[in-house]
């Protein structure tokens, strides 16, 4: 039956959100490569495995995969919910994966 498309809730969309961030957080660490380190996404983005501390190209290629995705649902975010709506979700989401992992992932103090 046809009907009105389901609209993600602010709580979904952190769920969502949450699930995607502990699986990069996860394969990071892996890889031992400082996510929060300034440029290091990027360079993320770009495939460049030399930000790597430890070389898994499996583990990378997916870490990859999982940062796209991430850009991808905080635009879905901000689209539907705003992008103040949008920030916040983001960062409890920083808030509760840097108590989980600590300073594994770099230095920065903020990330997106």
């Amino acid at each position: 039956m046809m009907g009105e498309p389901v609209r993600f809730t602010p709580d979904r969309w952190e769920s969502i959100l949450e699930s995607i961030d502990l699986e990069i957080v996860q394969l990071a660490v892996i890889c031992r490569v400082p996510l929060l380190d300034p440029g290091v996404v990027e360079r993320v983005l770009r495939g460049d495995e030399l930000v790597c501390g430890n070389r898994n190209a499996s583990a990378f290629s997916k870490l990859r995969s999982l940062v796209m995705m991430h850009f991808n649902a905080r635009e879905q975010i901000d689209t539907t919910l705003g992008v103040d709506q949008g920030e916040r979700i983001a960062a409890h989401i920083r808030e509760h994966l840097r108590g989980r992992v600590g300073d594994q992932l770099g230095g920065a103090a903020s990330a997106s």
